[in-house]
């Protein structure tokens, strides 16, 4: 049972790594296409989210996956710690860059 609840976690988790993947290419190339200052750091701030997403997405599918050696911990770890930075960064500069004023 405990072995079936892993496995659909898996799942789910590599659909969110799929989503999360994808949406960090999309506002990548939005925000280089873009010449709007205010649209390219929005662009920026959202792929950011996306890529700590991801990368937390990654670090949970390491754990879960695989046993744990020690660099396995030290790898998950720092992805995990790269994800949280990415996802404090994108939140914060989308919420400066959206309360900015339009000129």
């Amino acid at each position: 049972m405990a072995f079936i609840m892993i496995e659909s976690l898996l799942y789910v988790l590599y659909a969110i790594l799929f989503v999360s993947s994808i949406c960090s290419i999309v506002f990548s190339v939005k925000s280089r296409r873009s010449r709007d200052p205010r649209v390219r750091g929005l662009s920026q701030a959202k792929m950011n989210i996306s890529m700590g997403f991801m990368l937390i997405v990654l670090s949970l599918i390491q754990m879960f996956m695989f046993s744990g050696s020690t660099v396995r911990v030290i790898v998950g770890a720092l992805f995990m710690v790269l994800g949280a930075f990415n996802l404090f960064a994108g939140f914060r500069n989308y919420g400066l860059i959206s309360r900015q004023r339009a000129d």
